[in-house]
């Protein structure tokens, strides 16, 4: 043993200095990733080819304490500011090379340069740090007047929440992408849209000067609401069919300031049991509170919408108030048992549904495969193997949704 040992030692000292000094390969850096992006182009005086863009988008690396977002190539970049949407404070931010970009997790090579954001805290784990980027492009090729006047606004969009706002005094002649039209507070006209495709949206708008002047929007017109800026999402994960039992979780933001609570009413016919929340901004905890009958009312809890009567059921929620300026991204959840829409029916899953939000997501059992969907949707595989279905609507009515599934293998 001792001659053994001996020649190990041996051995090592004999090793290259190279060999012994190799150093550790530096490990990759975590991917990039974001959610929630919408962007919002104003095309300002037709005829300069610029357009000032507000992009929100949330970065959702845990950890991170920077962002990076491309500059499109053939665009020029002018008058950048950023602002954390939680508390409505700017932040520091600078331009860095593709290069440095990639260093820090960016994938793909979408541009030559990238905005860099100085993010205010890091993004905790299950959440996002939310900012707001406002800069001006200018790009002739894709925002010009042609020889009759007419403004055309002709620009492939990746993301997939979009709004373009036309100059004051433009009328809307054409649009090639299914949108809604709606009007700013000043007349402007906006057209707004989601795209529910894996693919760029390829739009095409023509406006052109309109011969009488318009006027802000009427008391009907304003109170129409842009689909593709809604900011809740919800997610159902099912339980075992036999249960009649499916958890949920469901994100928006709140831009109240001062607003410091938020009441989830329970649908009549179901049934709530561990609920629970989250600051998605901070990744702090809430603590629910769940209400019944005469017990809200002695809550102080009041909602337009809401009727007590002695079998309602609220969840509230508090948390810190929002402040001025800012706003709050937060996560309810709860465990609902709902028998009448939740059952198994001759060995099937079936589980039944009115979705109001533009964004649906639900993920079958685990052993369960999809029969059918009476509503289009995406369907994919999480990495656990359950079926995830993710239902996007873009208009602004409510899908009543049937999901059949049967036993997998």
């Amino acid at each position: 043993m001792i001659l053994k040992a001996a020649l190990t030692l041996a051995l090592a000292a004999c090793a290259s200095p190279a060999a012994r000094a190799a150093p550790a390969a530096p490990a990759s850096p975590a991917r990039q990733s974001e959610a929630n992006a919408y962007t919002r182009y104003e095309l300002l005086e037709p005829g300069s080819g610029k357009f000032r863009i507000l992009y929100e988008v949330t970065a959702t690396r845990p950890g991170a304490m920077v962002y990076d977002n491309p500059i499109r190539r053939g665009s020029t970049a002018s008058a950048e500011t950023v602002t954390d949407l939680a508390s409505g404070r700017p932040l520091a931010h600078a331009t860095v090379t593709a290069g440095e970009a990639r260093a820090d997790g960016v994938e793909g090579s979408a541009a030559d340069a990238y905005l860099r954001v100085r993010l205010a805290r890091p993004v905790p784990d299950g959440g996002g740090a939310r900012i707001l980027i406002d800069k001006t492009y200018e790009d002739a090729k894709s925002y010009r007047l042609e020889a009759n006047g007419d403004l055309i606004f002709d620009r492939p969009l990746g993301i997939k929440r979009n709004a373009v706002v036309l100059p004051a005094g433009y009328e809307l002649v054409a649009c090639n992408y299914p949108s809604q039209v709606l009007q700013e507070a000043d007349g402007r006209l906006k057209i707004s849209f989601w795209n529910a495709t894996p693919a760029e949206a390829p739009l095409r708008l023509r406006a052109r000067r309109s011969s009488t002047p318009i006027a802000p929007p009427a008391a009907a017109t304003a109170a129409l609401e842009e689909r593709a800026h809604q900011t809740r999402d919800i997610v159902y994960d099912l339980q075992q069919p036999q249960t009649h039992a499916f958890s949920l979780y469901h994100d928006y933001t709140e831009t109240k300031a001062g607003m410091d609570h938020y009441v989830n009413v329970v649908r009549e016919g179901s049934t709530v049991v561990n609920p629970g929340g989250r600051d998605l901004d901070t990744g702090e905890a809430l603590r629910p509170e769940v209400l019944t009958g005469e017990a809200i009312t002695r809550a102080g809890v009041s909602e337009p919408s809401l009727t007590v009567t002695p079998v309602t059921q609220v969840v509230v929620f508090r948390y810190a108030a929002v402040p001025a300026g800012g706003s709050k991204r937060l996560r309810m959840s709860e465990t609902y048992l709902d028998a009448e829409r939740y059952k198994l029916v001759d060995g099937e899953l079936v589980w039944r549904r009115g979705f109001g939000r533009a964004h649906d997501v639900v993920i079958l059992p685990a052993g369960w495969a999809l029969s059918a969907s009476t509503i289009p949707a995406v369907v994919t595989t999480d990495p656990d193997g359950r079926v995830r279905l993710d239902f996007t609507n873009p208009r602004p009515d409510e899908i009543d949704t049937t999901i059949v599934a049967h036993r997998a293998g």
